[in-house]
């Protein structure tokens, strides 16, 4: 609040800026006569400029001295605001951020290897005719589902003459067809079911880790879309390696039931060679760098705080948190890179 003295000294203030202006204004210019203007015996202009900076070195000065410094109380409020990020639930589901809490998990010691996909032998059935005939009609075509029991083919009995049906052995999709209408049945293979709901993923494990591997290890498989991942085990290590480039194959039962493990594709995986619980730990891809420091955004009352975090041990999937959270905390899972643009956005608007 302004005192008594500063608003006299700032009335004085806007005086002395009329009176220079007068004074400027009917000041004669250099030759002129000292009596052509009424208002020259005003005050000289020397003494009107002197009277200005006096004054000012009165008035601003001290005025901007005496501004008060916003309090400890205000600093700390306007501090405690910064780097908070206030999302309504819409916002939250639209970016599709997940929130988990901070607890305990296992770290991974993993073996990446290479393989591909192929159909699970046990899983696959081959369908004939049961005696020679003529084939009258056929029902399933390549890449149509069937379900066990039901009818594949049509055929007439050269003995008997009468028809009967050829059907199938087990559900699942038609990936052979040798059978077409009018064509002896013979002994041939007329149809080949397969089973994909569980599928094999064959490893190529090369000489220096062959020790390292054995039946019964977790495999975490990755599909050439990163974002696809299945769990399985080793089920067997192939007696017979290959003379090509001297591999072993480790085979992996793996559980397909919504047909995205596609036999002939590539995948890469992990073999799990050992577990170590650790207290305090995280998903890996929420952590962000933030001013070249790792940070973990947590849910709180007002919004969500980049807390710095101190790291350990991490196998690409968990991440072990030594210092900066607590079990139990609620923190950005997924997508936290949402986060960390907003938190950009705020730091390029406080800049200017």
């Amino acid at each position: 609040m302004k005192t008594l003295t500063q608003y006299c000294a700032t009335l004085w203030l806007h005086l002395i800026i009329l009176a220079t202006s007068l004074s400027w204004i009917a000041l004669p210019v250099y030759g002129e006569s000292a009596d052509s203007g009424p208002l020259y015996h005003l005050v000289p202009r020397w003494l009107t400029l002197l009277i200005l900076v006096i004054t000012l070195v009165w008035v601003v000065i001290p005025a901007h001295a005496e501004s008060p410094a916003p309090d400890g109380h205000e600093q700390e409020e306007a501090h405690s605001e910064e780097g908070l990020i206030a999302l309504t639930p819409e916002q939250i589901k639209h970016a599709g951020i997940a929130i988990e809490r901070v607890g305990s998990a296992s770290i991974r010691e993993t073996l990446p290897l290479y393989g591909q996909i192929i159909p699970n032998a046990e899983r696959e059935h081959t369908v004939s005719a049961r005696f020679p005939g003529v084939i009258k009609n056929v029902a399933k075509q390549i890449g149509d589902a069937v379900q066990q029991g039901e009818t594949l083919a049509t055929v007439e009995s050269n003995e008997s003459l009468k028809s009967y049906p050829v059907i199938a052995s087990l559900s699942g999709v038609v990936t052979q067809r040798n059978a077409n209408v009018g064509e002896q049945t013979g002994d041939r293979v007329l149809f080949v079911i397969g089973d994909y709901s569980t599928v094999w993923v064959d490893l190529s494990v090369f000489p220096a880790d062959f020790s390292k591997v054995r039946v019964g290890q977790s495999v975490r498989i990755v599909n050439r879309d990163p974002s696809i991942t299945g769990e399985g085990k080793i089920i067997t290590i192939l007696p017979v390696g290959s003379s090509t480039n001297q591999t072993t194959t480790a085979r992996v039962l793996l559980d397909n039931p919504d047909h995205q493990w596609v036999p002939g594709h590539f995948v890469t995986a992990e073999v799990v060679l050992s577990e170590t619980e650790v207290p305090t730990a995280i998903r890996h891809e929420a952590i962000q760098i933030v001013e070249d420091q790792p940070v973990v955004f947590v849910e709180g009352d007002e919004g969500f705080e980049a807390r710095p975090v101190m790291l350990g041990r991490s196998d690409g999937q968990v991440s072990e948190v030594l210092k900066g959270l607590q079990v139990g905390e609620a923190y950005v899972s997924t997508n936290s890179f949402t986060l960390k643009s907003e938190l950009g956005k705020e730091d390029a608007e406080h800049g200017h």
